[in-house]
């Protein structure tokens, strides 16, 4: 049986990155998204459900994030589901959470919309590779390279 586990998240961020580092120098940023669902009831009542999604980068990625991004920011992530298992300390009962473990994202809103903080400079303007992204097709690279995006007919 094939398994397949991912997550395409676009929200706003609850609060700044947290931003930390490994013993062994490895960046991780942890980030909330607040992602909403507005519907109508049966009755005719407008309602909106949020959704608050814990979310961890890591590398460069957790350093562009925690530069660039700030509360209320809206963000665009892709990256796979991982549960965390722990035993709690006073009750000894064992807990569980699900998060986002981030692969790519791309900033999103304008560059000045003055939602909480710096804009994204030109070469981060995109989505951010995560370590398991496949490279990039470079565009020296003569006839062989992959065409633009802007490029594509459709």
């Amino acid at each position: 049986m094939a398994n397949f586990n991912r997550v395409i998240l676009a929200g706003n961020l609850t609060r700044d990155p947290e931003m930390r580092y490994t013993p062994k120098g490895q960046a991780i940023a942890k980030i909330t998204l607040a992602v909403n669902r507005n519907y109508t009831t049966e009755t005719g009542e407008k309602r909106e459900e949020v959704s608050f999604i814990d979310c961890d980068a890591f590398g460069k990625q957790a350093e562009t994030l925690s530069t660039y991004m700030k509360k209320g920011r809206p963000l665009l992530i892709e990256g796979r589901l991982k549960q965390d298992t722990w035993e709690d300390k006073n009750t000894h009962q064992k807990q569980s959470k699900l998060k986002v473990v981030i692969d790519n994202f791309q900033f999103l809103g304008s560059r000045d919309s003055g939602q909480g903080g710096g804009a994204a400079p030109p070469d981060v303007s995109r989505a951010v590779p995560g370590p398991n992204a496949a490279p990039a097709a470079d565009a020296t690279s003569g006839a062989d390279a992959a065409p633009d995006e802007d490029d594509v007919p459709f």
